[in-house]
C-alpha cells in the first residue's frame, strides 16, 4: 500500500490561510496550553512534510528561524529559487507532482502537506491529495490568501470526522 498526501492545515471560517499581508496572528485566538487539536497523534502517522517556500518562510519568521518540522521530518520546501539543502530540509525546484508521486511509491509513513494555497492547486488538479484535515478558526477575516483557488474539477469528499472543541475551533476529516 502505497504512502497518502494529507493536508493539515487551519484556515478561517471565511476559508482564508493568512491575512493579505501574511499575518497568522489569529490563530492564536484557539491556542490552549493543553489542547494540541490531534496535532501530536495526526504527526505520529507521518514521517514527510511538504510546504511552500512562502509558507515555509512565514514558519521560519514566526519560529524565530528555525523551521520545527525538521525536527521531526524529512521536509521538501517546493520553489523556484535555488537554495543549499540544510539538516532535514531540502529544496525542490521541479514540478511537485513528480516529487508527491515518487514519494508516495516509496515505503514510509504518510505525507504532511502543509500549504500554501498554489501547491495545493497544482496537487489537486494532478489528483494527488488523499485526505484533508482542517482546522476552522471560528473568525471571518473578509480578504486575505485563499486556502482553495478554485480552477480544478469536481472532487467528491467522504466525511470521516468532525470535532468540535471548546475554544470554536471545528476539525473536519475528509477523505477522497
Amino acid at each position: 500500500m502505497s504512502r497518502k498526501l494529507i493536508v493539515y492545515i487551519s484556515m478561517s471560517l471565511d476559508g482564508y490561510l493568512a491575512t493579505k499581508e501574511d499575518d497568522l496572528s489569529w490563530l492564536s485566538m484557539v491556542e490552549d496550553g493543553e489542547e494540541d487539536y490531534g496535532y501530536h497523534a495526526f504527526n505520529e502517522t507521518v514521517d514527510m512534510y511538504l510546504v511552500g517556500r512562502r509558507t515555509y518562510d512565514i514558519v521560519r519568521q514566526l519560529s524565530g528561524g528555525v523551521f520545527p518540522p525538521a525536527q521531526q521530518h524529512t521536509c521538501y520546501v517546493i520553489t523556484s529559487q535555488e537554495q543549499a539543502p540544510m539538516e532535514q530540509v531540502h529544496f525542490y525546484q521541479q514540478d511537485p507532482t513528480l516529487l508527491v508521486a515518487q514519494l508516495k511509491q516509496e515505503p514510509g509513513k504518510n505525507i504532511y502537506c502543509d500549504g500554501g494555497a498554489q501547491l495545493l492547486q497544482t496537487l489537486l488538479k494532478a489528483d494527488l491529495i488523499d485526505e484533508f484535515i482542517i482546522s476552522v478558526i471560528p473568525i471571518l477575516l473578509g480578504a486575505g490568501k485563499r486556502l482553495f483557488l478554485g480552477d480544478h474539477h469536481n472532487i467528491p469528499l467522504t466525511l470521516v470526522s468532525s470535532k468540535a472543541y471548546p475554544k470554536g475551533l471545528v476539525q473536519l476529516h475528509y477523505r477522497r
